[in-house]
């Protein structure tokens, strides 16, 4: 297996002045398959501030990856900042030939007419998922900080493929997303191979989200969708997580990013800490980690409460004037992540309000130590904030 990683922007990039830095979301790995036979491209998007962390990811998988990928990342990064979801790494594969990987079955398919059916086509989703489970997916845990929860989205033959594997080989993937797949392939093959799979089976700890645009407008009732969204009703499989929508209003083509919006919140459903309108979280530091102790436990891998939301909440109690809650807050965060300049910023600035100077004014010498160390952009916000600190403390006649 050779790996030829190259850096690439998908962002909007405008140069304004000299040395602007293009926004970098990701990069491209040419995989040398031997199952396929052939060199295959993946485009890997991981978190913000990735190289700065240790924190382990669930990763999302999807086809059609350079299609997806900008506003896939866009949309879990929004859901991230409002603490309805973890961070992801998101790998997304580009195709080679489209209709031989995501199709599950050889399909002599008719003709526009509904005359003579054009030679048989596809079938080669087996070998593709052989790719994903026997190369992808250990490439992927070797070279980026993975959490053992995997995610996979498709659209139209990918939610085609989507369904296939939540079928076919459900322990593939903890949650798969759906996006207008194909459901007429090959005669209705992927509902009846849903119908026999959910048939009997008791239990499985699995999400599925199933989203259908408007293609299916006219035709008769029961729809192919309806048909599915039947069959899917009828499990009463121990742990099966399903939901589905109708998006009638958005096209083939549009429907991927809604789909992919809703399925994440559906996946997730339950992340979000209890929040207050206009006054955060107000619950104690016990409430606080018991609540990602039973996310832990739920999703299978050590949930970590991400610096952002920690730091967050920090501020909130500062702004109740709660300050040893702030602290306490503030203090976990440094615990938890040594590396991360601002930690110790946020830290002294509590600190302060609570009286501490000595201690404030170390934790902000600590914050512009790490800023230097780790060449945090942060770097010149946190010595001015150092250096407020100082004289301040200079005017009261602390010493430094």
């Amino acid at each position: 297996m050779r790996r030829v990683a190259l850096s690439f922007c998908l962002g909007l990039v405008v140069a304004l002045v000299a040395g602007a830095e293009p926004i970098t979301i990701g990069e491209k790995v040419t995989i040398q398959s031997e199952i396929l036979g052939e060199k295959r491209t993946i485009l890997v998007s991981t978190p913000a501030n990735y190289e700065r962390g240790r924190d382990r990811f669930p990763v999302l998988y999807m086809t059609d990856g350079d299609a997806h990928l900008t506003h896939t990342r866009g949309t879990v990064d929004f859901l991230v900042r409002n603490g309805l979801m973890p961070d992801l790494i998101i790998v997304g594969v580009t195709n080679t030939n489209r209709t031989r990987d995501l199709s599950p079955t050889r399909w002599a398919r008719p003709g526009p007419d509904g005359g003579q059916p054009a030679a048989p086509v596809g079938g080669g989703a087996d070998a593709f998922l052989d790719f994903f489970e026997k190369e992808l997916f250990p490439y992927v845990d070797a070279h980026y900080r993975t959490a053992p929860y995997r995610l996979f989205a498709g659209h139209s033959l990918g939610g085609l493929l989507a369904l296939y594997v939540f079928a076919a080989r459900p322990d593939m993937f903890d949650a798969v997303i759906t996006a207008s797949p194909a459901l007429n392939w090959d005669d209705d093959f992927i509902i009846r191979r849903t119908a026999e799979f959910l048939k009997d089976r008791k239990e499985l700890p699995r999400t599925l989200f199933v989203t259908m645009a408007n293609e299916e407008e006219g035709d008769p009732a029961p729809t192919r969708f309806e048909r599915l969204r039947t069959i899917l009703g009828r499990s009463s499989a121990v742990g099966f997580v399903w939901d589905s929508k109708s998006m009638p209003e958005e096209t083939h083509g549009t429907v991927v990013l809604r789909t992919h919006y809703w399925g994440l919140r559906k996946i997730f459903e339950g992340w979000q800490l209890p929040i207050e309108p206009r006054v955060g979280f107000k619950g104690t530091m016990d409430d606080f980690k018991r609540h990602f102790a039973g996310l832990s436990k739920r999703f299978g891998f050590e949930v970590v409460p991400p610096e952002p939301l920690v730091n967050q909440i920090g501020y909130q109690f500062l702004g109740r004037n709660e300050v040893e809650g702030a602290v306490a807050f503030f203090r976990y965060n440094v615990a938890l992540r040594p590396g991360s300049a601002n930690v110790y910023d946020s830290l002294a600035e509590a600190l302060g309000r609570a009286g501490k100077t000595e201690e404030s004014l170390a934790n902000y010498e600590k914050a512009v130590a790490v800023a230097k160390e780790t060449r945090d952009p942060l770097l010149e916000a946190l010595t001015a904030n150092r250096d407020r600190a100082v004289a301040a403390a200079k005017t009261k006649g602390v010493p430094r």
